[in-house]
This record gives C-alpha cells, structure tokens and sequence, in this order.
C-alpha cells in the first residue's frame, strides 16, 4: 500500500474503534497531515486520550507524552527535571527524556489549568516549535498536540494558548443505542495499520502541494463577509492557516485539490464559544448549498401543482382551468429556477443539482402542455 492508502485505512480502524467520533478522526488526521493542533472539548469519558495514544501507536517512531494538568502541575513534570551537572556550570538547562519537548504527539489534559509559567513556555513549544532551555533553544519534533478541557478558558491571558487550537471539536457520550451495545461489545483492534515518520513527512510534503482553486478562496471569503454580520470574528491568521486543514481533508479523501465540500469542516475552526458552532454550520451551509435547497423547494412546489389538477372538480372546465393554473405557475417556477441557475453559475458553484431539477420540472411542464392539449381536444 501507498502512504496514502495507509493512512486511509487507519482511518477506517479508527472509526470502527471510536464510534461516533467520524469528524474528530478526520480532524484529527488532517491536523498531523498540516502540522496543526486540536483541541476536544467534552466531559470525562469521551476517549479524548484514547484516541491521542491510539493514533501514535500508528506513527512507528513517534514518541507520545501525556499529562493530566492542574494549577499545582510543577514544570518538572512537563519539561523535566534540572540537570544538576548544567547547574555546576551555571547553566539552568532541564534534562527532557521522555517529556513535551522530545513528543511527536502529545495530549495534554485539562490544558488551560496550568500556571501562567508552563502555560507560555506551552505556548511557544506549539506555536514557534521551539524549547528554551538553559543558555539554548531547541527546536521540537511536535507534530501535533491534542489539548482537552471541559470547558473554555475565560481568563484573558488563556485566550492566546486557546486561538493556537486551529480545530476546536465538541465531543459527548455516545448517542445511539445500538452504538453504545456495540461499544460495550467491543474488543481491542484485531489489526493496527502504521506508517513511518518519514511517510508521514511525504505526505504532508505532498499535502502543501495540493491546489486550493478560486472558487474555495471566494468561498472563504464569503464565509468571513458572512459571519462577521452576525459578530463571529476570526483572526486572519485562522483563516489563513485553515488552508492547511482543507488542503489535509483533501488529501484524506485523496483528492489532488481543495473542494467546495471541504468548507464544511471550517465549522471546527471558526467558533469561539460553543454556541456559536449552530450558526457557523448554518452560514457555511447557506453560502455552499443554499441554492440547493432553494430549487429542492421549488421542485416539491412543481410537483404539487403537478397532481393538484387531478383532484376532483364538478366539471371539464373546472378541470381545464386547474390545467391551465398549474402550467402557468410551473412555468413560473422554472424562471425561478433559471435565476438561480444564473447566480449559482456566477459564483461558480457546483451546478449538477440545479440542472437535473430544472430538467424534472421541465418535464412537469411538458406533460402539464399535453394533457391541456388533451383536454381543449374534449
């Protein structure tokens, strides 16, 4: 198998382990494919760092580091202890075997209740890859670090660490009761695919070569106009590192470019309070496919004026009259149609379910004009 292939296939064994977690696996594979982080948020129990551990037992190589923090969490245990040989030679250097700075992966959990202290030096591991230590700065393997809380930061000095998330996912217990028995049923993974660290790297190499086309950078511009009218702001900075992420999903779903269909994940991205994520969705939806679901209505109305002749009506002219009615408000309806063909194409939007509804309705039309003919005939 290809990298590509394997990763794939990790996919699917992820998802089979982790049962209705199909967003966060995705979201979770496209941050390591663009050297991104996440962070989960959901009450205990929701396997946020079974699926951190499960993930880096897929990397061959990769080294996983996870903490459970609090506001007594000591920076010894992050960024391990003082060397005491440095120390003879005035030098205030950590010896970090095993710890954040060696990680590949890392989760860190209840990640906003750490000191300030730990949090900044946290804070410029994840964003600049880098680790002071002593009189030296290091530069980290960090791939990708799933943070989780149950909650969002209030206090001001958390908010840079909590904008560094580029995907933030809600996560709860298990929805559907035939899921749940299946968990309850279930059994460690038969199989445990992998990939290399340095498949990984070509892929991510391959990942940033992948085309981002007009028509999804309008898209996204759309989404900001959009959402700045109901106070969602995101910083430029998302917006622009949230490339890296379409570009990942693409790659996942092995596409060679960026999609349209892909902007839906941006509602992992674009949100700062979880109450926000509804109208997130709903904008990017509306922006995406709203034309769809204007012409799907205008379908359902087509085919209800269709069968309204076809009541019971006192006499031939009652009927001839219905005809006539229908014909004349689908014809209506199929400049309606015609309009938003008109403005989807402008935008340059995908136009395959407009024309096979506008091509239905046509064909209303034209056997609404033959039975007329049928009937004027009587």
């Amino acid at each position: 198998m290809t990298p590509q292939d394997k990763l794939r296939k990790i996919r699917e064994e992820l998802q089979q382990l982790f049962l209705e977690r199909a967003e966060l696996i995705d979201g979770a594979l496209a941050a390591l494919l663009a050297a991104q982080h996440v962070l989960i948020i959901g009450p205990p129990g929701t396997a946020k760092s079974m699926l951190a551990d499960e993930l880096c037992r897929r990397i061959s190589g990769a080294t996983y580091f996870q903490w459970l923090l609090t506001k007594f969490t000591t920076p010894e245990e992050l960024f391990g202890a003082v060397s005491l040989k440095a120390l003879e030679a005035d030098d205030y250097r950590r010896v970090t075997t095993n710890k954040l700075p060696e990680a590949h992966i890392a989760f860190l959990d209840e990640v906003f209740k750490a000191s300030s202290s730990i949090l900044n030096a946290i804070l410029t591991i994840i964003n600049e890859r880098l680790f002071h230590n002593g009189r030296q700065v290091g530069a980290v393997p960090l791939l990708t670090l799933f943070g989780a809380s149950n909650e969002l930061p209030e206090d001001d000095e958390l908010l840079a660490l909590y904008d560094r998330f580029l995907l933030r996912v809600v996560v709860g217990y298990i929805a559907e009761d035939f899921r749940f028995l299946k968990m309850l049923q279930a059994r460690g993974p038969s199989e445990r695919t992998s990939i290399t660290l340095d498949e990984l790297r070509q892929m991510q190499t391959e990942t940033q070569a992948l085309t981002v086309p007009t028509v999804v950078l309008r898209g996204i511009a759309d989404i900001r106009r959009e959402l700045q009218k109901k106070n969602i702001v995101a910083s430029d900075r998302r917006y622009r590192q949230s490339l890296s992420l379409l570009q990942a999903l693409a790659y996942l779903n092995g596409r060679t470019a960026v999609t349209e269909s892909d902007l839906f994940f941006l509602e992992h991205v674009l949100w700062k309070d979880p109450g926000e994520r509804g109208e997130v969705h709903a904008v990017i939806h509306g922006l995406i496919h709203g034309y769809e679901d204007e012409v799907q209505e205008l379908l359902f109305q087509a085919r209800e004026l269709y069968d309204y002749p076809e009541r019971d009506w006192e006499s031939d002219a009652q009927w001839r009259g219905a005809l006539l009615e229908a014909r004349a408000k689908v014809h209506r309806i199929l400049t309606k149609v015609e309009e938003i063909r008109q403005r989807a194409e402008e935008s340059g939007r995908s136009l395959g379910k407009v024309e096979t509804i506008k091509k239905e309705i046509q064909g209303l039309e034209q056997q609404l004009e033959t039975k007329l003919g049928s009937a004027r005939r009587l």
